[in-house]
């Protein structure tokens, strides 16, 4: 067992305004994900141009937000925000959902689209090389956090974490390992299968294939959401169930591509 590092949540005070390491985390995805953009941008024959880049940016940060919140809300907590819909607008309070981000980065990449004259798979091919960095640094923040931990574990680098409800019981630091193969891992991956030509669709299917098949594996070692528990089988959590169509997806995408003649 490892002690957990016990790092402030809190990265800085300006006067009464707290700045949260977790927010912070949003931000250096964000801006590694516009400088990333503008390299593949300037690739020749990318297609795309640095300006664009960074309106879809603007357009991937409202929608992710928005649709983390509101993912959240729906899937993981929707009798409260039934009872008080203003918790939808109470982001200080934290919680915020993958796949309901993926819905709305989704939303937000077919109305950049739309508005630029792009295929929609195009936008999306060159966006999601770009997206893993900002997982693995929202799952950062979550460990500093000290939250969404994992199951009780007694191996090498346990931890026993400061939230109360996880008690004083060694577990696995599952938001680290969500970090190094949502993050790292799927991020070398796409950036070099994106680094070569390849046919409309193939590098979105890859990207929900890899992200998928990471997320269902490490859900096996953290904790459900205690309000919740499994809701499938007796063995799947939340998040297991709502990564299926997800993998499903990018089966689909990836067996499309190769289908297509066209590049």
């Amino acid at each position: 067992m490892i002690p957990y590092p016990n790092i402030d949540p809190v990265a800085f005070s300006l006067g009464p305004v707290q700045v949260r390491w977790y927010g912070l985390m949003y931000l250096f995805g964000f801006l590694l994900a516009w400088l990333l953009g503008i390299r593949r941008a300037k690739k020749p024959g990318s297609g795309w141009a640095p300006a664009e880049v960074s309106d879809l940016i603007f357009f991937l940060v409202i929608g992710l937000i928005v649709g983390a919140r509101m993912g959240y809300l729906v899937f993981y907590d929707w009798p409260s925000v039934a009872r008080n819909p203003l918790l939808a607008f109470q982001l200080w309070r934290g919680g915020m959902s993958f796949h309901g981000g993926m819905i709305g980065v989704t939303a937000a990449a077919a109305l950049f689209a739309s508005r630029r004259g792009k295929g929609f798979l195009e936008a999306t091919d060159f966006l999601v090389p770009l997206a893993p960095l900002g997982i693995g640094l929202g799952r950062i923040g979550n460990f500093i956090n000290g939250e969404l931990w994992g199951r009780p574990w007694e191996g090498p680098w346990a931890m026993v974490f400061p939230d109360p409800a996880a008690g004083p019981i060694p577990r696995h630091p599952s938001q680290l390992y969500h970090a190094l193969l949502e993050g790292a891992a799927l991020f070398l991956i796409l950036w070099v299968f994106s680094s070569r030509p390849r046919r409309r669709g193939a590098v979105s299917g890859l990207f929900c294939l890899g992200y998928g098949i990471f997320r269902f594996a490490v859900e096996f070692f953290r904790e459900p959401d205690p309000h919740l528990g499994f809701v499938a089988g007796g063995w799947m959590t939340m998040g297991q169930l709502l990564t299926v169509p997800v993998i499903l997806l990018g089966a689909v995408l990836l067996a499309a591509s190769a289908a297509r003649k066209e590049s």
